[in-house]
């Protein structure tokens, strides 16, 4: 990595956690400066704006998320089993402590849909990606005659599991009552062992 890469990483990792908890809106240039300690002139040397750092940040935070559920979806020998990573893994979200805040992909949904098009495109295409790798699980279950429930449809229980999941990060964020993503995360296990 060059100086200027270094630079930019740092950046991206010292602001990822300030953009997921105090969203585009909330997150000041003197926050960002703050952050990294570094001056505007720095900033703007590395990123032509707040929104590139803002996007840059937003990708830093669901590519750690992602590189998490991978090594643990890798470790499943069978389609079943890696769908039920998700539930697994997010019964524990905020202990794991993957990304400071929360869920980036619900904080800046419910922040850049009607404020921020780019953001809120980068979070569909997010979105978008995991639907695809579900469907996909789904769909070679179904092959593999793991999943053997009658009139499965793929892409609709894709997009129910993504529901469900957001849907309890974001009740549980609200409340503050950890309990309520566990619970909401043995209904999820539950669905995904109906499919059988």
């Amino acid at each position: 990595m060059s100086k200027a890469e270094k630079t930019k990483q740092f950046i991206i990792e010292k602001t990822a956690p300030l953009f997921n908890m105090k969203g585009y809106s909330g997150t000041s240039m003197s926050d960002i400066t703050e952050a990294t300690g570094l001056t505007k002139g720095s900033i703007y040397g590395n990123f032509e704006n707040k929104d590139e750092v803002a996007i840059a940040a937003f990708k830093f935070n669901v590519k750690k998320l992602q590189d998490t559920f991978s090594a643990e979806i890798e470790k499943q020998t069978t389609f079943k089993g890696k769908l039920l990573v998700y539930p697994r893994l997010y019964s524990d979200y905020y202990e794991l402590r993957l990304t400071k805040g929360g869920c980036p992909i619900i904080n800046t949904a419910t922040e850049a849909d009607d404020t921020h098009p780019v953001l809120r495109k980068k979070v569909e295409n997010t979105i978008l990606a995991w639907k695809d790798k579900l469907v996909y699980y789904i769909e070679q279950g179904i092959i593999a005659e793991e999943f053997k429930a009658k009139n499965i449809d793929p892409q609709k229980t894709a997009l129910t599991i993504i529901a469900i999941i957001e849907g309890a990060v974001m009740i549980t964020k609200i409340t503050g009552n950890l309990s309520h993503l566990s619970d909401i995360m043995l209904s999820l296990d539950k669905i995904i062992n109906d499919l059988e």
